[in-house]
């Protein structure tokens, strides 16, 4: 599942940029997609949204609100939901981030779980956001596996609900 948390884009006022990349870099890998669906910056809807769909997707990829303007509350949708959260998949996103742009350190994206769902957060550029689910993109499958509670070992190969 993408969602494109954005309110100007939930309103149409905008195009949607970086849900369609994200969607394309994930099929690329070989996920199967659902969204990207559009969802405003109100904490109380991206939590509902983000509960919903982990009890469909194993994983869910969300884009934009990570920044520091006061509307972005991605981040603190996804802590109040979230099981546990992990810290090295925001540390790689944002390493990989400032090999582009300084500003990549402004970013509060963090990626956690919620039940047997992965969520993680993207920048809500199309740029950034690819450049940051790219960094973390080789973790995805294993970080799945695990959460399925299948064996930490197993192959974690074929298409994934997203």
């Amino acid at each position: 599942m993408v969602l494109t948390i954005s309110d100007s884009r939930s309103r149409g006022e905008r195009q949607d940029l970086s849900g369609p990349a994200v969607a394309t870099a994930l099929q690329a890998a070989g996920f199967a997609i659902t969204g990207p669906l559009l969802v405003p910056d109100e904490q109380p809807l991206i939590e509902a949204a983000l509960r919903e769909h982990a009890g469909q997707a194993e994983l869910i990829v969300t884009t934009g609100g990570t920044g520091i303007a006061v509307r972005d509350v991605t981040p603190e949708a996804t802590r109040a939901i979230c099981d546990r959260v992990l810290d090295g998949f925001a540390e790689r996103m944002r390493a990989a981030g400032a090999r582009r742009t300084p500003l990549a350190a402004l970013s509060r994206a963090i990626s956690g779980t919620c039940g047997r769902a992965l969520i993680v957060n993207l920048p809500g550029s199309p740029e950034g956001a690819v450049t940051s689910l790219e960094a973390v993109m080789d973790l995805i499958p294993h970080a799945l596996v695990l959460l399925s509670g299948a064996d930490a070992h197993s192959d974690p190969a074929g298409a994934t609900r997203v």
